[in-house]
């Protein structure tokens, strides 16, 4: 693939598709994982000056993840893979995304050669806009002031803008956000987003344990790597264009077999066939952690308890942001 087009956003992941309708235009540079409140500054600031120029705005972002590739034995997990983060770029209102292909070689291009060849050849940028600690090029020297003194000497303009903080005063970060999920502290995960963490996962077949106990399940596999905390939890289905409430476990099923982790989806008042179809799960807040029963009339108690609860915080639930409305309500 080199340039696909959906709804007026252009995913372009070879620099020589790099379409004419988005050159002489505004570009975010930066890796965008989660693309939380801090990023969201960020693109603000590039929609901002693309109003003020009445130029084409995208972002060039990079696959896979740099720490993936410098220690590929500890992957760094992905808050929003490539297609999702496009999904969510998208609904900001940007105009494509340009995927660069991150390899050992490519970091080591000189700063100077990524500002020549990349951005003033291929894309010919009219300005850019990256966060404060955004840095490129061979040995990280394409610091925020190489980048403002390469645009005076060549012509474009660059804003670099400083750090999004949150209530606290802490610096909004994908690293904070992973750690809020390992510790299934979702509020504080959602807040840091602006909008409620989603999976995309296919229905797998399972052993239909569910169906028995009075709750099937859909069942869904996450990346090995996911450091969601073990537990209940309140969620949101996207199935089409259908916006569905439930409850969903994550874990190993220490009542039963104690496998590998599972997120099992539960949907209020659902009967279709799910195997093999896609949903998108949208985490709304943790219920509690992963518990062993001593019979299944015990477990069956706990997730009839699970359920009232999970229906309360889905009723209750408020909008985190304008995103967060469009993320819940997207039925592509």
């Amino acid at each position: 693939m080199s340039a696909t087009t959906s709804d007026a956003f252009t995913v372009i992941t070879d620099l020589d598709a790099f379409p004419q309708h988005l050159k002489n235009g505004v570009v975010a540079i930066g890796n965008f994982d989660g693309v939380h409140c801090g990023h969201r500054a960020v693109l603000g600031a590039a929609l901002e000056k693309g109003a003020e120029l009445g130029a084409p705005v995208y972002v060039m972002t990079f696959e896979p993840h740099p720490r993936s590739v410098f220690n590929p034995d500890r992957p760094v997990f992905r808050l929003s893979p490539l297609e999702q983060k496009c999904d969510i770029l998208r609904a900001c209102g940007l105009n494509g995304s340009l995927v660069l292909p991150f390899t050992r070689e490519f970091a080591g291009v000189e700063a100077d050669d990524f500002v020549r060849d990349i951005l003033i050849s291929r894309l010919e940028i009219v300005h850019a806009v990256t966060g404060y600690d955004f840095h490129f090029g061979r040995a990280r020297a394409g610091t925020p002031d190489f980048l403002r003194q390469s645009g005076a000497q060549n012509g474009f303009g660059v804003t670099i803008v400083e750090p999004e903080n949150d209530e606290g005063r802490d610096v909004i970060s994908s690293s904070r956000i992973r750690a809020a999920l390992a510790d299934g502290d979702m509020s504080l995960a959602n807040g840091l987003l602006g909008y409620r963490w989603f999976i995309d996962a296919t229905v797998r077949h399972g052993d239909k344990r569910g169906r028995d106990l009075g709750y099937p399940t859909a069942n869904l596999a996450l990346a090995e790597e996911c450091p969601l905390k073990h537990g209940i939890y309140a969620v949101k289905i996207r199935l089409g264009d259908r916006l569905l409430g439930g409850v969903a476990s994550y874990g190993r099923r220490p009542t039963f077999d104690n496998g590998a982790p599972l997120l099992e989806v539960h949907i209020f008042d659902f009967k279709e066939d799910l195997y093999d179809r896609e949903l998108r799960v949208h985490l709304v807040s943790y219920l509690r952690g992963e518990e062993k029963f001593d019979s299944v009339d015990a477990l069956i108690v706990q997730m009839d308890r699970d359920s009232e609860e999970a229906r309360a915080a889905l009723g209750s639930m408020q909008p985190l942001s304008e995103l967060d409305v469009i993320l819940l309500n997207d039925q592509r």
